[in-house]
C-alpha cells in the first residue's frame, strides 16, 4: 500500500467497523425485545392458568355483597320499598356452569342480600303464588282434583292475575286453614285476615320461589312445577322485573308474578340469563303517589342496576 493510500484505507476501515457495530447492537436489541416479550407471554400464561383461590373468591363475594347492600339500603331507606335478591347458581350444562370460577363464585345463596325484606306489606296479587302452593299441596294429599274448569281458573290467576279463582279458593277452604298451611311452611302468617288486604314479605316470596326453583315440596311434582313456571313466563304484566332484566342483558328470560293494588306495585321473579346464571328477585313498593302500574318502571330500573352489578363483567373481573 502506498503511503498516500493509508488515510483512505483507515477511513474505509472505520466505516466498516461502525457498520458492524450498528448491526450487532441492532441484533442485540431485537433479541432483548423478543426475550422480554416471551417472558411477558409466559407470565401472562401462568397468571391465566392460576385459578382464583377460595380466599380471593370469598373476598370478592363480600365486596360485591357490600356494594349491593349499600344500594338496597339507599333505595329502601324511606320504608316504602322491600327488596330481596338470592342467586340460584347456573343451570346444569350451561356455559356458566362449565366455568369453574362461575360455579364457585355464584354458588347458590352465596350472594344473597336483602333490605326491608321481613317487613309485612300488602301482597296484592303475589299472594296467588301461595294459593298455587296450597293447591299443589292439597292435590298431593288427594284433597283436591284438577278439572278443566279449575285448570282454566288457575291459568287466568297466574297469566292474567284475575281474582275470581283465587277468591273462590279462599272462600271454599277458609282463611284460617290456608293461613295454617302458609305458617307451617315458614312463610309470613297470617297472610289472610277477614276484611283486610293480604299481607306478606319479600323474604317469604323469595323462599317460595327458591323452593319452586329447587323442586321442593309442594313443587316437587315435575308436572306441577313446569306448569306453574310456564304460566309465570307467560304472565302479561312485564314492565317491571322482566323489562329491567332484558334491559340489563338481551335474551334474559323471566318467570314472575306481579301484584298491583292501589299504590302497591310488586313483582316476584325467577330470572335466567343467556349464559345460564339464575337469580330470584322480589321487589315490593308502595306510596310515592303510585297508581295502576306507575311503579313498574322503577322496579325495572332497580332490576337493571342489580343485574348489571351482580352479573356484569366487573363482578368477577379481579379474579381473572
Amino acid at each position: 500500500m502506498k503511503p498516500h493510500q493509508v488515510p483512505q484505507f483507515l477511513f474505509k476501515y472505520r466505516v466498516v467497523v461502525m457498520a458492524a457495530a450498528i448491526v450487532v447492537l441492532g441484533l442485540t436489541g431485537m433479541f432483548s425485545v423478543h426475550a422480554h416479550q416471551q417472558r411477558l407471554t409466559q407470565a401472562d400464561t401462568v397468571a391465566a392458568n392460576q385459578a382464583a383461590t377460595p380466599h380471593q373468591i370469598k373476598q370478592q363475594q363480600r365486596h360485591l355483597k357490600t356494594r349491593l347492600k349499600t344500594y338496597l339500603t339507599h333505595i329502601t331507606a324511606d320504608g316504602t320499598t322491600s327488596v330481596s335478591f338470592y342467586n340460584l347458581g347456573p343451570i346444569a350444562g350451561s356455559s356458566a356452569a362449565k366455568s369453574p370460577l362461575a360455579r364457585q363464585f355464584y354458588r347458590r345463596g352465596q350472594l344473597a342480600v336483602s333490605a326491608n325484606a321481613h317487613t309485612p306489606v300488602v301482597s296484592a296479587s303475589t299472594y296467588k303464588l301461595f294459593i298455587a302452593a296450597y293447591l299443589f299441596h292439597l292435590n298431593h294429599q288427594g284433597q283436591y282434583t284438577w278439572d278443566t274448569t279449575s285448570q282454566d281458573g288457575f291459568h287466568r290467576m297466574i297469566v292474567n292475575s284475575e281474582n275470581d279463582f283465587a277468591e273462590g279458593i279462599l272462600d271454599t277452604y277458609g282463611l284460617a286453614g290456608i293461613d295454617n298451611y302458609i305458617g307451617s311452611q315458614d312463610y309470613y302468617a297470617p297472610m289472610f285476615i277477614a276484611n283486610q288486604e293480604a299481607m306478606t314479605t319479600a323474604a317469604s316470596l323469595t323462599k317460595l320461589l327458591v323452593r319452586l326453583d329447587r323442586a321442593q315440596a309442594p313443587f316437587n311434582h315435575a308436572h306441577d312445577r313446569s306448569w306453574l313456571l310456564s304460566l309465570m313466563k307467560q304472565q302479561v304484566y312485564r314492565t317491571g322485573i322482566p323489562a329491567g332484566a332484558s334491559a340489563a342483558k338481551t335474551g334474559t328470560t323471566v318467570a314472575d308474578k306481579v301484584g298491583f293494588l292501589g299504590d302497591t306495585n310488586n313483582d316476584a321473579a325467577i330470572v335466567t340469563l343467556p349464559n345460564g346464571q339464575r337469580y330470584v328477585l322480589v321487589i315490593m313498593t308502595h306510596g310515592h303517589g303510585q297508581t295502576g302500574f306507575s311503579g313498574f318502571p322503577r322496579m325495572a330500573k332497580i332490576t337493571t342496576h342489580i343485574q348489571k352489578l351482580m352479573y356484569g363483567t366487573t363482578a368477577t373481573q379481579k379474579l381473572h
